[in-house]
């Protein structure tokens, strides 16, 4: 007399068959939608990230994954964005922070700043607005949108122009990207400009700041993170490794108490 697999055995079999059918290659497994929580990431360099890289840079986290070119899901080190190549950024130790606040979820994190970028270039209609939506768009189908995370104003700080209209465009854009990712109370956090610019090469660099603070400070699930003690890496242009892996952990602990806030 044949031997048969009880019938619950079989269903298990053929649906961890269709899963790997289903993935593709390269790409990393990702939980159940509602325990995979997903954040964007847009800015300029010191979100993409300048500091040095090092050991630690390449140690993954079992609960942080992050978005590649190729929209797959892999394991996160730094860099995680993709200019430059060798770099650490607020982001790996952002999400290693939300991963540990909360065991029962993985983090997935949507890279999507760019160096030198102007606010110009993020607003509704330009060009890295319009990707970081289609790649938010194309992650949330394995997760859910959590929060964003923004770290931008060098760029708008040389003329006074920009800088005097830098709250207005800030708002529109934050509400333009509430509407279209279908979540108007969406937190959104913005950290600080660094205290070590210098107003010789960039002279509007306190207003901008004082402007994204107001800003941030007055607008819903809105928050900012401080940057007053991190320090450049010498050009006094961008934060340093240990500096900005600070600034992620300040970022996870507003994008925390904004999360908790009703």
């Amino acid at each position: 007399m044949k031997k048969r697999f009880p019938v619950f055995l079989l269903s298990l079999l053929s649906v961890s068959l269709l899963q790997l059918s289903a993935a593709e290659p390269g790409a990393t497994a990702v939980p159940e939608k509602k325990a995979f929580h997903l954040y964007l990431l847009l800015g300029q360099s010191n979100m993409a990230g300048r500091g040095v890289l090092d050991q630690e840079s390449k140690v993954p986290h079992a609960r942080v994954l992050t978005l590649d070119q190729n929209n797959q899901w892999v394991p996160a080190t730094d860099p995680l964005h993709f200019q430059p190549k060798d770099a650490v950024g607020p982001g790996f130790s952002f999400g290693k922070a939300m991963a540990e606040k909360d065991p029962s979820v993985t983090i997935g994190l949507i890279p999507c700043a760019v160096g030198g970028s102007p606010l110009s270039r993020w607003v509704k209609g330009g060009p890295l607005y319009l990707a970081a939506v289609a790649r938010a768009q194309e992650a949330m189908k394995s997760g859910e949108l959590k929060g964003i995370l923004w770290h931008q104003g060098e760029s708008d700080s040389k003329k006074d122009e920009h800088a005097s209209t830098y709250a207005d465009r800030l708002t529109r854009m934050i509400e333009d990207l509430r509407t279209e990712l279908g979540q108007p109370d969406l937190p959104f956090v913005g950290g600080e400009l660094g205290p070590f610019l210098l107003e010789t090469n960039l002279p509007y660099w306190k207003k901008v700041n004082e402007s994204l603070v107001t800003t941030l400070k007055k607008l819903p699930h809105c928050g900012v993170v401080s940057a007053e003690g991190l320090i450049d890496k010498g050009d006094n242009l961008h934060f340093d490794t240990t500096s900005e892996r600070e600034l992620g952990r300040r970022y996870a602990a507003e994008m925390s108490r904004l999360s908790a806030t009703p």
